[in-house]
């Protein structure tokens, strides 16, 4: 099987390069290193491919711009892969509002490019698109909340597994950068609804682990760590560091990518995170760094949360094993804090 793979040297198309490859299938790139443009030096790419190309047998990547729409549509003439695995996105929801072309024609552009590229020249291949809870924008922070003395919680039985697919994407605050990743959503339920094609959505929550060229707009967790063994200063916005996110390490997130392409469901939506299980306030997250370390954050708190945040996220994940049994978490908080911790031990934190 030949698999395309955009964003590839993002943190999940990366971990898709080694995984599809070490399958035994080929694997081409689609990656021009924008992340460094919306990010500076913190989101440079460039040592990732690197990496890849010296490590990855047969990988090759090409240098393209998924808004430049004649490219895209020669480059899935060309290489007619037999499975699309789409990651290339603007993926902050605070930087969107200053580049709004940028995020919107990256995001929703750029997925119609692929989309329409994927229909004309391979229409049976599955594609999968990483999308994001974002979708939701803050319709979750009306939900009934516990608060708890280093997280909040939600307060109600009916909500006890997290935010599952049914969830209201209307009516509530996205942020540019969640409008622009809803278009795209919708474009792909839409190929896969109206033109039958193999099409897979992946609302992620948050994604990780030590290749993440993180920064402090985007990345949490590996940005946490950065922040830690760099003695950079690190701000805390808002909801009292009570805020949660459920973390899921890269390694779940392309299996679960996998399932669907050898099982494919035109037009299926899943929530995609470390639900409940593997869920983390940032205070509780100080604490586990503390312990793994022995050091102390340098941090420092600002009352103003960023507009449209999350104060309590994590996915319901029964619709995606129900449909998928055989995939599941594999890699558990613990895991992910201790990848981190021995990264950043031995210099190598993203």
């Amino acid at each position: 099987m030949k698999v395309l793979v955009t964003g590839s040297s993002g943190l999940i198309g990366s971990e898709a390069v080694v995984h599809f490859a070490g399958q035994g299938h080929r694997v081409v790139g689609l990656d021009n290193n924008l992340r460094r443009h919306f990010f500076g030096g913190d989101g440079d790419t460039t040592w990732v491919r690197t990496w890849l190309e010296q490590q990855v047998a047969g990988f090759v990547c090409r240098d393209i711009d998924i808004r430049n729409r004649p490219a895209v549509l020669a480059a899935v003439e060309e290489i007619h892969p037999d499975a699309v695995v789409h990651c290339a996105a603007q993926p902050s929801h605070d930087l969107a509002a200053r580049m709004p072309f940028d995020d919107f024609d990256t995001n929703a552009v750029g997925t119609l490019n692929l989309l329409e590229s994927v229909r004309r020249h391979v229409p049976e291949a599955p594609f999968v698109f990483m999308s994001t809870n974002k979708v939701y924008g803050d319709a979750p922070n009306r939900l009934a909340l516990a608060e708890l003395p280093k997280r909040w919680d939600y307060a109600e039985p009916e909500w006890q597994h997290g935010i599952p697919e049914t969830f209201t994407i209307d009516q509530s605050l996205h942020s540019l950068f969640g409008a622009s990743k809803v278009a795209a959503d919708l474009l792909c339920q839409e190929y896969g609804r109206y033109f039958g094609m193999k099409t897979g959505v992946f609302r992620g929550g948050c994604l990780t682990g030590t290749r993440h060229s993180s920064a402090e707009l985007h990345g949490f967790l590996a940005y946490f760590f950065k922040a830690l063994g760099q003695g950079r200063r690190y701000t805390v916005y808002g909801y009292k560091g009570k805020q949660v996110r459920d973390q899921i390490h890269c390694h779940d997130v392309v299996r679960a990518m996998e399932e669907f392409i050898l099982a494919p469901r035109p037009g299926e939506v899943y929530n995609l995170g470390g639900g409940k299980a593997n869920s983390v306030s940032i205070l509780e997250c100080m604490d586990r760094v503390e312990q793994l370390t022995g050091r102390k954050l340098n941090w420092t708190y600002s009352e103003t949360n960023r507009i449209g945040d999350h104060i309590c996220y994590y996915s319901d994940l029964r619709k995606l094993k129900a449909h998928y049994p055989n995939w599941t978490i594999t890699r558990s908080l613990d895991n992910i804090f201790e990848e981190f911790a021995r990264a950043m031990r031995d210099g190598a934190a993203s």
